[in-house]
């Protein structure tokens, strides 16, 4: 895996902080012509590649598939034009979310934690999303009248030290060598901020959200970190003052009334998060059932307390709980997925097979249910068919790398030895690791020597990495 160079984490934390001028370009203006958005897009993709390698990701299918469902609907109705994304899910309890150069959209677990409603966590998405449309990036390097394309990896360098816990050692680095040292902690301008809260704020209406989530989320966490002698990154890269805060509430009651505030499903994302933080079940399972005492109509928290309890070996008790939630709910994907769970930790595989496959029905490629397709057909001993779904699943997130992994598990239990190394050639470029994936494709070609049309197949992807590795040195010169 690589590691961020000194150097560039010094670099990348200062231009990562462009004095902007009064007079910005208009979108798709002068500073398409500094760094074009194909530009952006190979940039942000070699450093999503980085990061990944770099920093622990959350794996769970339900919160990924929640996570970019949310973002795809608010760039529906954003001005976002190119609506390619490519996402990762931070196993970080701070609270931080980025959307860099390239379509990548980055969100720590804490995000959920933080956000108490989904009105809230998709207000932040929203500012986000509208740094994207303005193409604040690229007008950075602009008003920074360095018209080089390493200007723009500099700045999506500071990104990944920012996310992947660089931060202090990059900003000290700058305080010793530079001194425009103090514009690090600010990623984006006062105008850049207050145009992005614009811009959000009409991207939530626009998606059935209230805008009024977005000043909320913001005077809360200005309350609960104003004393703090260091407050999340987000806040560090996103100031939250009093006149911003009025400013956005202003606008917002501009807006008619209505639009959602929060949603049962964000409820149960939440409850999901904080079991991926929680130390043990047993302790998760002791906070659940304190909230259901408090509640007892509290359904996240009987859904937390049954998934504590399948993770804990307390299955006749999960079940118990899952039942009056699916009585209540019996089409809530997120509930049958649980009984899903429950039936194959339980070695119902019948059982889990029967309510899979009536979920596909109702919820055709849908990733979740994918998943457990393919979980249930392993536990089946069912190699070939895990195969073909995961094929399945390669054909609809082809730069997932959680599922690469699994297609080359799966490729070595059925003894597809070649395809075994190429799908570890897919995860190890999508996780940085360039040398790797060149020598799994050399194995591959070697094995594949007296198929030429294959070979060729393996030698010509085995190029295309190459040049990837190749354009990812030159940025970390």
């Amino acid at each position: 895996m690589h590691r961020l160079r000194p150097a560039l984490l010094c670099v990348a934390c200062l231009i990562a902080a462009p004095a902007i001028g009064d007079d910005l370009p208009s979108f798709g203006d002068s500073s398409s012509g500094i760094v074009s958005q194909q530009e952006e897009r190979e940039l942000g993709h070699a450093y999503l590649s980085i990061i990944r390698g770099q920093t622990a990701q959350i794996p769970d299918p339900l919160l990924k598939d929640y996570l970019e469902n949310n973002v795809y609907r608010l760039a529906e109705s954003s001005q976002v034009q190119d609506r390619r994304f490519n996402f990762i899910l931070l196993k970080s309890r701070q609270l931080n979310a980025f959307a860099a150069p390239g379509g990548i959209i980055g969100v720590n677990g804490g995000l959920f934690l933080y956000a108490q409603t989904e009105g809230e966590f998709s207000s932040v998405l929203a500012h986000e999303l509208a740094h994207l449309s303005q193409r604040h990036f690229a007008r950075g390097v602009e008003a920074q009248q360095q018209m080089q394309i390493p200007v723009m990896a500099a700045m999506l360098g500071g990104i990944i030290a920012m996310a992947a816990g660089a931060g202090d050692a990059g900003i000290a680095a700058i305080a010793s060598t530079q001194a425009a040292a103090m514009q690090a902690q600010q990623r984006f301008s006062r105008q850049n901020e207050q145009e992005a809260d614009r811009i959000g704020m009409q991207t939530l209406e626009n998606a059935g959200y209230d805008p009024r989530s977005m000043p909320d989320m913001f005077g809360r966490l200005m309350s609960q970190y104003r004393y703090d002698s260091r407050p999340p990154e987000f806040l560090m890269s996103h100031p939250v003052t009093e006149s911003r805060i009025a400013d956005t509430r202003n606008r917002a009651e501009q807006f008619p009334d209505g639009g959602v505030k929060d949603t049962t499903r964000y409820q149960l994302m939440r409850t999901r998060i904080q079991l991926v933080f929680e130390e043990t079940p047993g302790l998760a399972a002791k906070r659940f059932q304190a909230m259901l005492a408090d509640e007892p109509g509290a359904d996240p928290a009987r859904y937390g307390l049954a998934i504590a309890q399948i993770q804990g070996g307390q299955l006749k008790l999960a079940g118990e709980n899952l039942k009056p939630l699916l009585d209540k709910a019996p089409n809530e994907i997120v509930y049958n997925l649980a009984q899903v769970e429950l039936d194959l930790t339980a070695k119902r595989l019948g059982e889990a097979r029967a309510r899979i496959e009536k979920l596909l029905k109702s919820f055709p490629n849908n990733y979740p249910v994918l998943q457990a397709l393919t979980d249930l057909q392993v536990k089946e001993g069912k190699s070939a068919q895990a195969e073909k779904t995961l094929d399945q699943l390669v054909s609809l997130r082809p730069y997932d790398p959680d599922i690469w992994y699994q297609v080359a598990e799966v490729r070595g239990q059925t003894g597809n030895i070649i395809g075994l190394h190429q799908a570890r050639a897919e995860f190890f470029a999508l996780v940085g690791d360039y040398p790797q994936a060149i020598e799994q494709l050399n194995f591959a070609k070697r094995r594949a020597a007296a198929n030429f049309p294959l070979a060729s197949r393996i030698d010509t992807r085995q190029q295309q990495l190459m040049a990837e590795q190749a354009i990812i040195q030159q940025m970390m010169r």
